[in-house]
């Protein structure tokens, strides 16, 4: 059986630390998409750790922990998450596997990602500049480089081709930064990425499935970031869904069976696009101010805003999602009203629906608010014990969704999480 945890918002939603904590419930974690642009924060025994491509299930010894082929993979990246990780005491090359059909971000895929967006100027989509659009770009146009590719005596042959066409599209941006020291760095870090365990991933993951072997699939980035449904064109490039999750990994899709959505009790995005919840006052100051909401890839400040449940109702439709954990409620604690996006009015017309393209329409949000509970929460464990506003908030949200809030996360410690 497979379950899946992905984000349901515009990423940033919490997923690494739930991904922790289910962990133990599991016996495989694998990532089935993106790349070093994600940022998952866990701590652990109270040490901040963020990891970028390494599944958060790395921290438990006895997990095996699949890379799988819809990721892109970043080498640096990987190799410093990995000196992070040991240097924690964990033996990552233990139960650390890598799918041999995972793409490789190259240094010339950084420096076009970069030529790419400043030739963008005003109309920058906000790329975090890791070289994750650029790979799948390769990656669909059937040129890229694939990790099993570094097992290949020809594989330095395979990088020259590769960089020469790059560097006449860099020609074309007149783009004049020299990458030598990015080219160092790449070649340095696949060394260590031969040493891994490279496996057929879809073969691995589906022996481990007959063996009756529980998977936990971890998605990076939100839904409304996916390329085909999220706010187009500011979205990542891979599919954030649990559609991902087959093409991601390789499996079926009768085998997935829950589909835990991760959503903040507010709502944040980092760099470009609409956003029609966004509180640009005070109020948006000291919600990013008490969740130090910073991006923990890039450290850009984050845009905050009210939840906004008709993008949240489109991403449980189109993910299946059956349960939905949600995330830093105790942000919230101070605040005497809250607010909850119900609809959108546009053109003076009152819509439940995303739109095909939020930029092309003027949306105005209609609110529903809400008595704040105006209570620390995060030393409460059960949920009978939680303040009735909030209860009443939650209450709501679960009608308005038809889904139910089953977790709710208090606090940023692996304890934190209340049962509803």
């Amino acid at each position: 059986m497979v379950d899946v945890i992905l984000g349901l918002q515009w990423g940033d939603e919490g997923k690494g630390k739930i991904v922790d904590y289910f962990a133990p419930n599991y016996d495989v974690i694998a990532r089935f998409q993106g790349g070093a642009n994600a940022g998952h924060t866990l701590y652990v025994n109270g040490q901040k750790v963020v990891l970028h491509q390494i599944p958060s299930g790395i921290f438990h010894e006895d997990k095996i922990n699949l890379i799988g082929n819809g990721v892109v993979l970043d080498a640096v990246t990987l190799k410093k998450e990995c000196e992070k990780v040991a240097s924690m005491g964990i033996d990552y090359k233990k139960n650390l596997y890598i799918s041999e059909r995972a793409h490789l971000i190259l240094p010339t895929h950084r420096a076009l990602d970069k030529a790419s967006e400043l030739a963008k100027g005003n109309e920058k989509i906000g790329s975090t500049l890791k070289g994750i659009g650029p790979a799948y770009m390769d990656k669909t146009g059937r040129n890229g480089l694939r990790v099993g590719d570094l097992l290949d005596k020809g594989f330095i042959s395979q990088y020259i081709k590769i960089r020469l066409k790059h560097q006449r599209l860099l020609d074309s941006y007149n783009f004049q930064e020299d990458i030598s020291a990015w080219e160092d760095e790449f070649f340095e870090s696949i060394e260590l990425l031969r040493d891994f365990k490279i496996v057929n991933g879809e073969y691995f993951i589906n022996d481990k499935i007959q063996q009756g072997k529980k998977v936990l699939a971890e998605g990076a980035q939100g839904s409304m970031l996916d390329v085909d449904f999220g706010t187009f064109p500011f979205v990542t490039s891979s599919s954030t869904i649990s559609a991902g999750v087959c093409t991601g990994l390789g499996i079926a899709p009768q085998k997935i069976i829950d589909v835990f959505g991760v959503s903040k009790a507010y709502c944040t995005r980092v760099g470009s696009g609409p956003f029609p919840t966004e509180l640009n006052d005070e109020t948006g100051e000291l919600i990013r101010k008490i969740g130090s909401e910073f991006g923990a890839t890039t450290g850009r400040p984050r845009r905050c805003g009210w939840i906004d449940l008709v993008a949240l109702n489109f991403a449980c439709m189109i993910n299946g999602v059956t349960k939905i954990i949600m995330t830093k409620t105790d942000i919230l604690d101070t605040l005497p009203e809250l607010n909850v996006c119900t609809s959108y009015k546009i053109n003076g017309e009152e819509k439940n629906y995303v739109p095909f393209q939020m930029t092309q329409v003027k949306i105005d949000p209609v609110f529903k608010s809400f008595e704040g509970w105006q209570t620390d929460i995060t030393a409460m464990s059960e949920y009978d014990s939680l303040p009735q506003n909030m209860k009443n908030y939650i209450d709501y949200i679960n009608k308005f969704l038809k889904v139910p809030v089953k977790f709710i996360s208090n606090g940023p410690g692996r304890d934190q999480i209340i049962l509803a």
